[in-house]
């Protein structure tokens, strides 16, 4: 029978590359993971390691084990959370991913907050793609992430909308765009671009709307944050499109509305079917930021 700790041994080593560096993290003696990984490998007749003198790699096998291992051990962490909660404790670690500008709250006090209620939990923050973030919460690294909507999301995941925004074209004042009241989709055929690399921020959901509008474009460049993005724009290094609230961001750039059917950028927090305790807290905190009650919550 498989046990918790040969899978906990298991995941470590997986993202160590190393027995050595794994048993440090887990402050277990490197003979004993080593024993426990082996018994792990004969109790499900395959090897999950390629092992060398320097590191090891995860054969096949170890490849198809590590995301199931990683969400039985979330599964795990989520039942204690879940007793924890009932009896008043919120413990353990918050695993949180995010897009780099999350206009929908402001997130670091959020974070803060939920530090100040609950200082025994550790929070772990990092900024990705959006494609990566999402994988990240299927496979447990993360317990919730803030994402631009996809349209293609694994089913075993809940993702809720927390925000909806209308686009808006990014141009420099002296563009002849500037002085239009509003500008057709259609308009922008020919126009270099300047926008985000891929699957950052809205840029799946730009290509998407610029090809649903028979517009083929050049991104001639390309950038990972916003203010750099409106920068470019605005000494006229191309056009963007952008959510409506980028405008509150910079004077420097000239924006205007679009003509039609607008597209819209959401924002969504995605999490596994089962949140966990500590990503329930923290969503309650979004929740009450979002509707001015932040200082309230608790």
């Amino acid at each position: 029978m498989v046990e918790l700790r040969q899978l906990e041994y298991f995941v470590a080593a997986a993202e160590e590359c190393h027995f050595t560096r794994a048993a440090k993290r887990l402050h277990v003696a490197q003979s004993g993971l080593s024993a426990s990984i082996r018994a792990l490998e004969a109790e499900l007749g395959a090897p999950l390691f390629l092992r060398t003198t320097r590191q090891v790699e995860l054969t096949q096998a170890g490849r198809a084990l590590l995301p199931e291992a990683r969400r039985a051990l979330n599964s795990v962490a989520s039942a204690k959370d879940a007793v924890a909660a009932v009896q008043g404790l919120v413990r353990g670690t918050l695993s949180v991913g995010s897009l780099q500008c999350l206009h929908v709250v402001h997130l670091p006090a959020v974070l803060a907050r939920f530090h100040e209620l609950h200082p025994g939990v550790e929070i772990r923050m990092r900024q990705a793609g959006n494609a990566e973030l999402v994988e990240d919460v299927r496979a447990g690294r993360l317990d919730l992430a803030f994402v631009t909507r996809q349209h293609r999301i694994a089913d075993d995941l809940r993702v809720s909308t927390l925000a909806s925004e209308p686009l808006v074209l990014a141009c420099a004042p002296g563009s002849p765009f500037a002085a239009r009241e509003s500008v057709a989709l259609q308009e922008l055929a020919g126009q270099p671009f300047v926008d985000f690399n891929a699957d950052w921020g809205t840029r799946d959901e730009v290509d998407r709307t610029l090809a649903a509008a028979g517009v083929e474009r050049h991104v001639a460049v390309e950038v990972n944050d916003v203010h750099s993005l409106l920068d470019f724009v605005g000494f006229g290094l191309g056009v963007a499109l952008v959510p409506q609230s980028f405008t509150l961001k910079t004077d420097r750039a000239h924006f205007v509305g679009l003509r039609g059917e607008v597209p819209v950028a959401e924002t969504a927090v995605v999490t596994g079917n089962t949140v966990s305790a500590t990503a329930g807290v923290l969503l309650d905190l979004v929740l009450a930021a979002k509707s001015g009650r932040l200082g309230a919550a608790g």
